[in-house]
This record gives C-alpha cells, structure tokens and sequence, in this order.
C-alpha cells in the first residue's frame, strides 16, 4: 500500500504512522506502508525508523530509547505493507527491552533490538564535534546534483524528505576531481516542522543514519556511486541514544570507515547538534564490492 500524502516529508511523516491491530498481551503487530518513490526494495532505513516507532508504541513515553540493533535478512517489496511483531522481552520501572521482528507474506526480512532506559544524571562527556560551515551557507543537496542527472540518476529520483548540506564535496563531485575523502559530514534536517512527539524525531534519525554511513568506504579509495561499478548492502546496522534530538533542527551527521576487508566495510559516524553534544553514535555493516572496469 502506498501513502496518500503530497510531498516526501508528508509521506515520510505518513509511513511513521503506522496501523496497530489486536496482540495477545505478549505480543503486538503494526502494518506500515510505503512512500510514493522507492528503490527496487524497501529502504533500509525505513524498515528500521518503522520497526523503531513499532517498538517505541509499546513502552511508556517516560522511557527513552537506549540503543538499537538491527540485522538485515532479506529485501522488502514496496508494492506491499510491512507488518512489524513487536515481542515484549522486559518491563521494568526503568527498562525495557523489544524485539521487532519484520515480515512479508510470513518472510523474515529482519529483526530489531530495542532497549529502552531512563537511567538519570551521572557522568558526562563528548568528544568535540568536527569544525565545519553552518549549514544555512551550503548548497542544498539539488544543486549539487545538477549536471549529474545521468550520472546519479536513483539520486536524482530518490524521495528526500530530509534536507541534505555537505559540508565536503559529496561522491561524485569528489570522484570528478580525482579526490578521496576519509570521512563524510553533512548537515540534516526534516524537510518540514515534526510533531512533538519525540518518538518521530528519534524515527527520523534512524531514518537517516542509514543515507550516508557507508560513503566513507568508497570515498577513502577515490570512487563514487555512479562513476564505478559498485554493489552494497547493509547487513546490520546499530544506533546509540545519547541524548533527545528534535530532528527538524540541523544536526550535522559526521561518519567514516574504519575498516574494509574481504568485501565488506564499516562505517561509523555520530550525529551532534548545533551545540556540539553528540545525540547519537551509528555503525553499519555492509557488503561493499568494486568492479573495476576493464581496460
């Protein structure tokens, strides 16, 4: 099923929303749909903001999200809903723990780790965020596309219901000056004002931790979508909690890669506000395979 919404933000906002039907006390299920434009299978990070919202549906709002780990196991159709089981693993005053299990037509497509904890004041530090332009001087993500069209075309025609700001060179300019880049920072936002419900600001993260972390592996060796032959796959994904975000205010997303071997990489990155704290740490997994051309 397909939303009826307008823009990408609206539709973003609409598929977050999903259809609760009865549990048996141990269990809940939710159906979630899918945007108006999509790749060949369901977008990772939809998959994941969706089952987050499902878990988040089932604990009291005074607990907030800790961390969440989620497995990729098979591709998702988005011709046809998705339907989230969330199993309740503990309750406790301060915690609790979920398992979001996501199926199509009884296929396992994936399963996610929620916790959930309130744990109060203690000890606090950060590490510095990198220094970077405010986001309100960069280009917005469209500019940096214009000449490209036939280069990046699933770019080009991908739903952006988060605003993009590079503060480097994406990909694919990056590529055209024959240059590499160890790390990836970019200021995002949602394309329109959130709710304030934050649940849907931390969806909207997850959402977008799964856009550019795995960049920095290609860029680190001077390729680029588009301009090399390369295939990825997320094969799991996990995301820290570290403080409440509001989403619809620029957070700058700052990742790398710190390691790539036997076709596979990680990237990691953290999101920070405009004060410099960081909201959340991101690490991913996935299979990343180069195919070089023959000459």
């Amino acid at each position: 099923m397909r939303t009826s919404a307008h823009t990408d933000f609206e539709e973003l906002l609409a598929i977050l929303d999903l259809r609760k039907v009865d549990g048996d006390g141990g269990t809940e299920t939710f159906f979630g749909a899918h945007p108006s434009k999509n790749p060949i299978r369901t977008f990772g990070g939809q998959m994941m903001a969706q089952a987050f919202v499902a878990g988040s549906r089932t604990v009291p709002a005074n607990l907030p999200p800790s961390a969440l780990n989620f497995h990729f196991i098979a591709g998702g159709d988005p011709a046809q809903d998705l339907e989230f089981t969330v199993v309740r693993l503990r309750d406790e005053r301060r915690f609790a723990n979920r398992r979001v299990d996501v199926t199509q037509n009884g296929v396992l497509l994936g399963t996610a780790l929620i916790s959930y904890l309130a744990g109060g004041r203690g000890l606090e530090h950060n590490i510095s965020a990198p220094e970077v332009p405010e986001p309100e001087g960069l280009p917005k993500i469209d500019e940096l596309l214009v000449g490209y069209e036939e280069t990046v075309p699933l770019f080009v025609e991908a739903s952006r219901p988060i605003e993009w700001r590079y503060t480097n060179d994406p990909a694919w300019i990056m590529r055209d000056k024959g240059a590499k880049l160890d790390h990836n920072r970019v200021w995002m936002t949602t394309e329109g004002p959130m709710p304030d419900d934050p649940v849907l600001h931390c969806a909207a993260m997850v959402y977008s931790s799964d856009t550019t972390i795995l960049d920095s592996i290609i860029t680190t060796h001077g390729l680029s979508w588009g301009h090399d032959r390369i295939f990825a796959v997320s094969i799991d994904h996990s995301v820290w909690f570290h403080r409440p975000v509001r989403f619809d205010e620029w957070v700058l997303y700052s990742t790398t890669s710190p390691v790539a071997s036997d076709s596979t990489g990680l990237g990691t990155g953290h999101f920070f506000n405009r004060d410099g704290q960081i909201v959340a740490t991101v690490v991913q997994e996935g299979i990343v395979k180069h195919f070089p051309s023959r000459k």
